[in-house]
């Protein structure tokens, strides 16, 4: 089975962003006022992962595709 990209690059660095900004709660749990809320933040991980990959589950299983398609070249 050969994965497709299916987000396009605006959707990925939303991913990205979001991702970090999540994870970037992970260390309230070290520093601060150490909530146990700051764990939901491991939950940033999944935009990460489909954001630098360029693949949404979600996205394939309901056909959506953001990205624009390469156009050929033909030499």
């Amino acid at each position: 089975m050969k994965i497709r990209k299916n987000i396009g690059w605006p959707g990925r660095i939303g991913r990205i962003v979001a991702g970090v900004i999540l994870l970037s709660l992970v260390s309230l749990a070290f520093v601060g006022p150490k909530t146990p809320l700051a764990f939901w933040g491991l939950f940033g991980i999944i935009p990460l992962i489909a954001g630098i990959s360029g693949y949404c589950l979600p996205f394939d299983l309901l056909g959506i595709n953001t990205r624009r398609e390469e156009k050929a070249v033909n030499q």
